[in-house]
């Protein structure tokens, strides 16, 4: 993939950057070298090469996925001014 004078002035503008001519031919070369890169790492073989999501291996914790009302509504209630059953009582404030 080759970038070009175009498309690097439609990805500063996109990036809401302003760039001037010397600066997009720099910038076409820098971002051609970029995916010449990526272009690279897409030849490495990686079949065997497990997932990780960390450097250090670890198992993941993980809950049971299980809809509760959580049991709170009492102590969440209980510092409330004023109240009625489990709902916060506030004054009118739209008449």
């Amino acid at each position: 993939m080759s970038v070009d004078h175009q498309t690097v002035r439609r990805v500063a503008r996109l990036s809401r950057i302003a760039v001037t001519d010397e600066e997009v031919a720099a910038m076409e070369s820098e971002l051609n070298a970029i995916l010449g890169f990526v272009e690279q790492l897409g030849e490495v073989d990686v079949s065997g090469v497990e997932a990780m999501t960390s450097v250090i291996p670890m198992e993941m914790r993980k809950r049971q996925d299980v809809v509760t009302d959580g049991a709170k509504a009492d102590d969440i209630i209980a510092n409330a001014p004023a109240r009625d059953d489990h709902f916060f009582v506030v004054p009118k404030v739209v008449e």
